[in-house]
């Protein structure tokens, strides 16, 4: 494979620096005759990854590949593959979703997940989902079963549930439940917890709207006071400030810690899917922003903002997938954090001199993000071993301002019917 690098600029950034890479045409293995083709491409998440768990990030990446390619050897559908994918994602400690995921105010860890089906373009998802291993699960069941048609009394399938609902759900169709000890895994330490607790005693719990006790000694004080009231307040009030001092202390330790021996905070894990007919599929998967208010749902979850996935149609001659990371959407923010993996795919005319009975599926594939890191796998079903890799921000770009684009091109083939 050959790269090229090049400066660019992109709309909605300022200061952008990319990184743009072509790749040749994939070598490839020659087909079997009783196995069918197919291609998928994965990522762990969106953020920064060490160099000490960079062999984890690409171990977790190559197995996701390895159980889709898997899949769609032995016939199965594009959106079994690409769920399977995420499911090898959800499993590992070291992303933020499914096991391990990043824990809300009151300590518990709440999912989301979607999955589009490019052929029918029908959707599945769950948000702030607890007590199931792995929410993806529950998102492709919503999909297969509301292809299904009318329920009884000509009731409308549901296609994205959340919290309880979605749990007594995916319970009452045979998804076994699991347990919070086994959910929150190593990754999620004591440091966290603390981090939590501290955050928690400065501004307030959930259930109070979250108004920090420090603001309200302090507006009480400004409304009349009285000075003995005051000084029996006073040891509450030097007590919440220094709460707060030590709560950003622990953060900046934690993070720096994070870059010189752990990976950081990450995202969401994606995935999307080719099958050997054209079909596309994608899906997303993750456990939330840290220390999030108990039931947000995050856009991993929402129809067209988490993952996109459409077949060719008269109108549109590529089909495509579509999986993102982060925050892109929200305009507030200085800078804008996240991570998108593309597929799209269209059918190739045989070659003049070619005798071979074949049919060829061009695949173009491609991995952009803002953030400092984004580690990403991509296998075809022609392929001996998935191949991996971390890309990484050009030295000197500011994360949020900047971005990386890296992609490539696989050529699928597959007998003709």
């Amino acid at each position: 494979m050959t790269m090229e690098k090049g400066m660019s600029s992109g709309e909605g950034l300022s200061q952008i620096s990319a990184v743009k890479v072509t790749a040749k045409d994939l070598e490839t293995k020659q087909p079997q005759k009783d196995r069918r083709g197919g291609f998928v491409l994965v990522h762990a998440g969106a953020g920064y990854h060490s160099e000490s768990k960079a062999k984890e990030y690409k171990h977790v990446c190559k197995r996701a590949c390895q159980k889709a390619i898997e899949k769609l050897q032995a016939g199965a559908l594009a959106t079994d593959a690409v769920t399977a994918a995420l499911v090898e994602l959800e499993d590992s400690p070291f992303t933020n979703a499914g096991m391990g995921s990043n824990l809300n105010l009151l300590g518990e860890i709440e999912c989301d997940a979607s999955i589009m089906d490019g052929k029918s373009l029908n959707f599945g998802a769950v948000g702030a989902l607890s007590g199931i291993k792995n929410p993806v699960s529950v998102a492709n069941r919503l999909l297969c079963e509301g292809q299904k048609g009318k329920l009884s009394a000509g009731r409308i399938p549901p296609c994205f549930l959340v919290g309880e609902g979605a749990y007594r759900w995916a319970v009452d169709h045979g998804i076994p439940s699991c347990p919070p000890n086994i959910m929150t895994t190593s990754r999620v330490d004591s440091e966290r917890e603390t981090e939590r607790k501290v955050f928690l005693f400065a501004v307030g719990s959930p259930s109070n709207g979250c108004r920090g006790r420090r603001i309200a000694l302090i507006r009480r004080q400004e409304q009349g006071f009285s000075l003995a009231a005051f000084k029996r307040n006073k040891r509450k009030l030097e007590l919440a400030e220094r709460v707060e001092t030590d709560f950003i202390q622990l953060k900046k330790r934690r993070q720096s810690s994070e870059k010189e021996n752990d990976s950081g905070t990450l995202d969401t894990v994606g995935a999307v899917v080719v099958d050997h007919e054209g079909n596309v599929a994608a899906a997303v998967s993750s456990g939330g922003l840290a220390l999030k208010h108990p039931g947000r749902v995050g856009q991993a979850a929402l129809y067209g903002c988490g993952c996109w996935a459409e077949n060719t149609g008269a109108h549109n001659p590529y089909s495509t997938a579509v999986s993102t990371s982060g925050s892109p959407f929200l305009a507030s923010e200085d800078g804008v954090l996240g991570g998108v993996i593309v597929l799209r795919s269209c059918r190739c005319s045989a070659e003049a001199d070619s005798s071979q009975n074949k049919q060829t599926l061009l695949v173009e594939f491609l991995w952009s993000h803002t953030t400092e890191s984004m580690c990403v796998g991509y296998m075809s079903a022609q392929d001996g071993k998935a191949k991996t890799h971390i890309s990484r921000l050009p030295p000197g770009a500011v994360a949020g301002q900047s971005v990386a684009i890296e992609g490539g091109v696989c050529r699928l083939e597959s007998p003709v019917n």
